[in-house]
């Protein structure tokens, strides 16, 4: 059972890092696009490439564009953090879980 617990342990620390992650590149197209960056930029166009399927879904789904601002980014956010806190919590709590017996 203690190999068990570390693999959910590990998945659930791993899930963690890979949402923060992308929650700051969220954070850094939210950024961008209140300049003008170069779109021809390796790094601009890997954040758009990145942020672009999920936000384009959520647009096209949810009215989130009120007087010209695009909500999307933040629906995006809510749902990591609750991904952050639900799934990641369960994970440990499920390894604390084996760990404890």
């Amino acid at each position: 059972m203690f190999i068990i617990g570390n693999l959910f342990n590990a998945v659930a620390v791993v899930l963690y890092y890979i949402l923060n992650i992308y929650m700051w590149i969220i954070i850094a197209r939210a950024v961008l696009s209140w300049v003008n960056p170069d779109p021809y930029n390796p790094i601009v166009r890997f954040i758009h490439n990145i942020t672009e399927p999920v936000l384009y879904k959520i647009r096209t789904t949810l009215p989130v564009n009120f007087s010209g601002i695009d909500l999307s980014p933040i629906i995006v956010f809510l749902a990591i953090i609750f991904l952050q806190k639900f799934v990641v919590g369960s994970l440990q709590g499920i390894a604390f879980s084996f760990l404890s017996k």
